[in-house]
């Protein structure tokens, strides 16, 4: 299932593409079960961060998290090749069946999740840059975003702007190398250091006093993006926001577990198994065996 495909560019199967036999909507699908676990995925180790803000606010739930790492990070990669990898995953995770997925990545948010929610008609939640609550807290009417070069490039992100501007400058600056320090887990080195402010400082010398993390790699480096930044800017991070919306979606469609005990985590990736788990030590996560795609 996780080896590339081998068809040629212009035939190979996407989610605007699908390859012959592939499931089609079904808006009429059976209800999931209650008791169903919530699948997320990201390219690597950044969903983590909303997977933890997803452990917090709902912790009776069974979570499945898939970390993407072999093809990490999608942020510099073609649109059909990140579509592509969020169709497969997707399906792995059905074949869990799960009653609602996190797509907790902003590049692959900015270019598949439109025809995720189209394709399938189990209840999507998507993380993207928070434009409209920055835009509401500057006072000087400059927000910069800092992502990865294809969230900036994508349509959705360019609406998304647009129409939460509110009259404020969006300075949106790509950090291309930021995601491979993360996943290598370099969170606190000099390289790091001197990347993050390459990025920050052109923002607040422009004026931003208010910076989204459009990445959700980033916030395990908000620190050093706080120093850059200097005091009295302010750092917006959506994860919490994800978890609350999921919240609000599993409770409408009466999807929220009846479990009383806290639920359980799962991880699997498409990468090394021990690197994953490394990074989660890292970070201070126990995860337990992690399964190998």
């Amino acid at each position: 299932t996780w080896r590339r495909m081998r068809n040629s560019p212009s035939r190979r199967p996407t989610l605007n593409n699908p390859a012959p036999g592939s499931p089609i909507p079904n808006p009429q699908s059976p209800i999931p079960d209650p008791q169903s676990p919530i699948g997320l995925f990201d390219s690597g180790i950044g969903g983590v961060s909303v997977l933890l803000e997803v452990q917090r606010a709902l912790p009776p739930e069974d979570l499945i998290y898939v970390a993407d790492s072999a093809y990490a990070p999608y942020g510099d990669k073609p649109v059909d090749e990140i579509q592509e990898r969020a169709l497969r995953i997707v399906e792995i995770l059905l074949e869990h069946r799960v009653k609602a997925i996190v797509v907790a990545c902003n590049t692959a948010t900015g270019v598949a999740v439109e025809a995720l929610r189209a394709r399938w008609s189990l209840p999507f939640v998507a993380i993207e840059p928070a434009v409209k609550p920055a835009a509401a807290a500057t006072k000087t009417g400059v927000v910069g975003v800092l992502a990865t070069r294809q969230t900036i490039a994508s349509p959705r992100f360019a609406r998304l702007a647009e129409t939460w501007a509110n009259g404020a400058r969006i300075l949106a600056q790509p950090c291309p190398g930021l995601v491979e320090q993360i996943e290598r887990g370099e969170l606190a080195t000099d390289k790091t250091r001197d990347l993050v402010a390459s990025c920050v400082r052109p923002l607040v010398e422009q004026g931003a006093d208010t910076l989204v993390l459009g990445c959700t790699h980033y916030p395990f480096v908000q620190p050093l993006i706080a120093a850059a930044a200097g005091p009295g800017v302010a750092i917006i991070n959506p994860a919490a926001a994800v978890a609350r919306e999921l919240r609000r979606r599993l409770a409408e469609s009466a999807l929220l577990s009846a479990a009383t005990q806290s639920g359980t985590t799962r991880f699997l990736t498409s990468g090394s198994p021990q690197s994953l788990a490394d990074m989660l030590t890292t970070l201070g996560i126990q995860s337990g065996p992690i399964s190998a795609l």
